[in-house]
């Protein structure tokens, strides 16, 4: 026999009590209840009851997204890593990640060049820059795109300088923080 749904009761944040047949079942996210179409009447049966058990795992796995996104900003393929490490399927890993790239919240465009940006900022090459966004695992073509958008090294080697004397050890250091050997020689020979 297929039990039915006799009561649906708020509980604190967004989750409802589900009773089957007049007794106490399982508590679930409010949004997962909506998306089943879990009603006070409604059967459970099998076909329900794998959208389910799918809407869960998907649920979970957003949740757990949204964590780790709070904790730092991760491009699509770094938060589909993370939520597999966890555990998450396939399937409920690539819900999660659609979903809230759907929404804007994981974009590796907006990823790369917020990063880029912050660590030209910080004195940082082109080279540096973009080891650093593929170990975030952002694609080449969306770290290129982000390096090309900054201000040319030329130019922030130029403000990095401004009053020092170049001496083949701040050479050495800017070399070690991405500086283009190339962009180095041409601000050494202007000097």
């Amino acid at each position: 026999m297929t039990p039915t749904v006799t009561g649906l009761r708020e509980e604190k944040r967004g989750r409802v009590a589900v009773e089957l047949d007049g007794g106490p079942w399982r508590v679930l996210p409010v949004g997962v209840v909506v998306q089943v179409g879990i009603a006070v009447g409604s059967r459970l049966d099998r076909p329900t009851a794998r959208e389910l058990a799918r809407s869960m795992r998907c649920a979970r796995a957003l949740a757990a997204a949204t964590r780790s996104l709070a904790a730092s900003d991760r491009s699509q393929q770094a938060l589909e890593r993370r939520l597999a490490q966890a555990g998450h399927s396939a399937a409920a890993r690539g819900d999660a990640v659609a979903a809230l790239a759907r929404a804007g919240v994981v974009d590796d465009g907006r990823l790369a060049l917020n990063r880029a940006e912050l660590l030209a900022r910080r004195g940082y090459g082109d080279a540096a820059i973009r080891a650093d966004l593929r170990r975030r695992l952002v694609a080449d073509e969306t770290a290129a795109d982000a390096v090309s958008a900054l201000e040319p090294e030329r130019e922030r080697i130029r403000g990095l300088l401004t009053g020092q004397t170049v001496t083949p050890g701040l050479l050495r250091r800017l070399a070690a923080r991405g500086f283009s050997h190339d962009t180095l020689d041409e601000v050494a020979l202007e000097d």
